[in-house]
């Protein structure tokens, strides 16, 4: 269900492409703003004036030329003495999985533009419950949390995130907090039984708790298949045409 609003606006939160054809800020109807009990409902109205606007030849290039947030929060270092710092300082590392491992690749590239790193408490359960990012108010579908078992892993260390031999990126952690998962399934899937696939994730794939704060980017992941950054997704687009994206159900 989350899956068609997300369609709808092109939203970063699916695939690192996308955001190079999300908009600032889509204006949404009162009606979005949903009660706890019809989570599924309300996400999918969210996507309704996306659906209505027009002319389309107006929004196509709003589209093009501006991503979801405004900029592109992209933050990779480039510089390998300073990566090779940057890792140094860290008061421990841990192995990403693979889900961990897309998400920090996302923050770093800039795919999940505005956010710069892991949302803390407040931040996610403003987007479980109103899909907004507080303060900005700006439309976002998913939480986008680091989740863990580890007790080192608490406000004011600074972690080495790692696939393997290869230092991923640097996360300053800010905030941890333990999760409403019931809340969080039924506000973001409208399911809370574990035949829905992303409960089931949440349930029993999720460490207990969350933790939030800033993602530095040091080395992309290597994988078997070529994976461009929104920055260079965007440089490749034409600027006379119309462009659509289409996101597949699943995302890296």
């Amino acid at each position: 269900r989350r899956g068609t609003m997300l369609r709808a606006f092109l939203l970063a939160t699916a695939c690192a492409s996308a955001t190079a054809f999300s908009p600032a800020g889509i204006p949404v109807t009162s009606g979005a703003k949903r009660a706890a009990v019809s989570a599924a409902p309300s996400r999918l109205a969210a996507a309704a004036p996306m659906r209505t606007m027009s002319p389309l030849t107006g929004l196509s290039m709003a589209l093009k030329s501006v991503p979801h947030g405004g900029k592109l929060t992209e933050n990779i270092i480039k510089d390998d003495a300073k990566k090779a710092e940057l890792a140094k300082a860290c008061d421990f590392e841990v192995q990403l999985n693979e889900r961990q491992l897309c998400d920090v690749e996302l923050i770093m590239n800039g795919g999940l533009s505005p956010l710069t790193g892991f949302m803390d408490e407040k931040t996610y359960q403003n987007v479980v419950d109103n899909m907004r990012l507080p303060g900005s108010d700006l439309l976002f579908g998913l939480p986008i949390v680091f989740d863990t078992n580890d007790e080192r892993m608490v406000p004011g260390k600074t972690v080495l995130l790692k696939d393997g031999d290869r230092d991923i990126a640097t996360f300053k952690i800010s905030d941890r907090y333990m999760p409403n998962k019931v809340n969080e399934c039924k506000q973001c899937y409208g399911e809370t039984t574990l035949e829905h696939p992303g409960v089931l994730m949440v349930a029993t794939q999720r460490g207990a708790y969350y933790c939030g704060g800033e993602v530095t980017g040091l080395n992309l992941p290597i994988r078997d298949f070529p994976c461009k950054t929104p920055a260079e997704v965007r440089e490749e687009l034409p600027e006379d045409v119309d462009i659509v994206a289409f996101q597949c159900r699943n995302p890296i």
